[in-house]
């Protein structure tokens, strides 16, 4: 049998509500480490689904990279089944509380922050805008940014709603992201993969069309 490489790959299907809405969405689950243990990043919608990918490894924690319910709603039944920390920025307080009123995460995500399993180290890049605390896992040895909702394939995450910002996203993205090697690939929340430099020369016009 082929052991797990570095990076392992759950698409998980649900919904996300805010605001008083409710869509449809599809969630990319990474779990990054080695044959023996692993880091979870954003425990989308299928406990099961997520626990099997993880098999026997040991889970060294639940990394959140924000608090829409969409990442975090079965952040606390894995974490309880691994026995393993649930880490998020403070800042996403507000929004953890609307999923998990009675379950505070473990651990704060800070922005310089370096997780590791398996010998991976990630890390933390808080890039806040797309939710107050928002974060990044920068991974250098494996060339892969895992972005949440801040980055994806043609342009930033959303900031129409509640606890978001334009202008603080986009500051984020420049400052934080686009100074990362240009064949940095990122692993989004939702969606396929891009790179660094296939993004960086459109934020000008991601500024124009948020205005």
């Amino acid at each position: 049998m082929t052991p797990p490489g570095p990076i392992d790959h759950v698409v998980t299907s649900g919904t996300f509500s805010l605001d008083g809405g409710t869509w449809e969405v599809d969630n990319n689950v990474w779990i990054v480490g080695d044959e023996n243990e692993v880091l979870v990043i954003d425990a989308a919608h299928d406990e099961e689904k997520i626990g099997a990918a993880v098999g026997g490894r040991r889970v060294v924690a639940v990394v959140c990279t924000h608090a829409h319910d969409d990442h975090v709603n079965r952040a606390p039944a894995l974490a309880d089944r691994f026995a393993a920390p649930i880490l998020l920025n403070p800042a996403e307080a507000p929004l953890w509380e609307m999923t998990h009123p009675n379950r505070a995460p473990d651990r704060e995500l800070a922005d310089g922050d370096v997780l590791t399993a398996g010998g991976v180290e990630l890390r933390v890049l808080q890039t806040p805008g797309h939710s107050p605390g928002s974060s990044c896992l920068y991974a250098p040895e494996l060339g892969t940014l895992f972005s949440g909702d801040t980055l994806f394939q043609g342009g930033p995450g959303a900031t129409g709603r509640s606890y978001s910002s334009f202008d603080t996203i986009i500051e984020s993205i420049r400052e934080k992201l686009l100074t990362l090697p240009g064949d940095t690939v990122v692993r989004t929340g939702h969606g396929d993969p891009t790179t660094i430099g296939e993004e960086a020369p459109h934020l000008e016009e991601w500024i124009a069309r948020g205005h």
